[in-house]
């Protein structure tokens, strides 16, 4: 994985808004209904190679697919694997509303928020294995075909993390967690080894980490909560065992929502665990209000030496476009504690999360943002290094 050696890299966090026709299709494979397969294909091929272009011409160093193919980070393990065809009735677990008139003016009944808004709900019935890794295959080619003849610095491409999946898809077959967990990443080691053998860096996406807390395991001691995250972690870093670590980053966020975020888990509680990942570098929401003033938990917790921080410095879920004054400010707070050829700036989040949902920004706005990125991350250089950039 590149660094940060004479300028500050930009990247970003993996999903991007999809046009009408790829939001709509993967609702409709993933409820089983009949589509065009072949204009699947095609649409999301032309995606990929239209938002990599895109990504190049704007400034962004190290690019990624988009995820046009998925129907959410989490969810497309259900077209790949045997043993998620369950469906999941249950309603989506979390405690009561902390804002309940809130809650009920956006109309959500409290303790039965859907799963962020989903068509289906995947469960586990049945022993995990591969059904389609010939989509997985697809992925990469359709990232090795747009990359062809581009100017660029490095590619990605996210994968879900175990525990994400068994946040997002219960099982009735597995005895315990820990051999679900074990399980998943005995499986999806194969999809994280595909990405970094086809020559890309894995990103391995893990919401689960702060947002267990906060929707299914609110009610226990806290230190049961860091138990079952360290279990998590734990199988994690079984399916890296074998991958080399530079070649890996880690992403954590609360959840890529618009919403009041008041009981999200401190990053300080937490990052102690989030340092045990195999990976070189790790991606951190840190741009939206809930999360802003956390770079001074980087004051008092040193960043391993040898490792990266991908701090956000944009935010994902508003239609604000930062100013790269802004952007700049908040990159060189982050250089002064972990050096400046430790860091990569980045939005928080992804901005297509899920298929679903109609983009929060709209991609108009989203390229302005990642214009003020880049920029915000050449007026940091200057001032870093001290010189004049192109």
């Amino acid at each position: 994985m590149q660094r940060s050696t004479d300028r500050i890299l930009t990247s970003h966090v993996g999903s991007l808004p999809r046009p009408p026709d790829l939001q709509r299709m993967p609702q409709v494979k993933d409820r089983g209904e009949p589509y065009d397969a072949a204009l699947f294909e095609a649409c999301v091929k032309d995606m990929v190679a239209e938002v990599v272009r895109k990504q190049a011409e704007v400034g962004i160093d190290v690019l990624a697919d988009g995820e046009p193919s998925k129907s959410s980070f989490t969810n497309y393990v259900k077209d790949r694997l045997s043993g998620l065809d369950g469906t999941n009735t249950d309603p989506y677990p979390g405690p009561p509303p902390m804002f309940p008139e809130y809650a009920d003016a956006i109309r959500i009944e409290p303790g039965r928020v859907t799963a962020a808004g989903l068509d289906v709900r995947p469960l586990n019935t049945s022993r995990l294995s591969w059904k389609n890794f010939s989509e997985v295959e697809r992925d990469i080619a359709n990232l090795q075909s747009a990359l062809d003849g581009l100017e660029y610095t490095e590619a990605f491409m996210p994968a879900v993390a175990v525990g994400q999946v068994l946040f997002m898809i219960p099982s009735t077959y597995y005895s315990s967690d820990q051999a679900y967990l074990y399980d998943l990443a005995d499986v999806l080691e194969r999809e994280y080894r595909a990405i970094v053998d086809a020559g890309f860096i894995l990103q391995v996406d893990a919401p689960d980490v702060p947002m267990m807390r906060n929707r299914q395991l609110w009610n226990v001691p806290f230190s049961e909560y860091r138990k079952h995250l360290a279990l998590s972690l734990e199988a994690l870093n079984h399916a890296l065992a074998g991958i080399p670590e530079d070649r890996i980053r880690f992403h954590v966020c609360w959840g890529n929502t618009d919403a009041p975020h008041a009981d999200d888990v401190p990053l300080k509680d937490i990052v102690d665990l989030v340092l045990t990942v195999r990976a070189l570098a790790y991606s951190i929401e840190a741009a939206n209000p809930r999360h802003a003033h956390e770079w001074e938990v980087w004051e008092n917790v040193r960043l391993p030496d040898g490792k990266i921080l991908i701090p956000g410095v944009i935010d994902s879920v508003t239609t604000f476009v930062e100013h790269p004054d802004l952007v700049a400010q908040r990159i060189l707070q982050y250089a002064r504690l972990v050096g400046r050829e430790n860091l990569i700036a980045a939005p928080d989040c992804g901005f297509g999360t899920f298929s679903a949902w109609t983009p929060r920004v709209h991609p108009e706005i989203m390229w302005a943002k990642f214009r003020s990125l880049v920029e915000g991350a050449r007026i940091a250089s200057e001032r870093l290094w001290g010189k004049r950039l192109g």
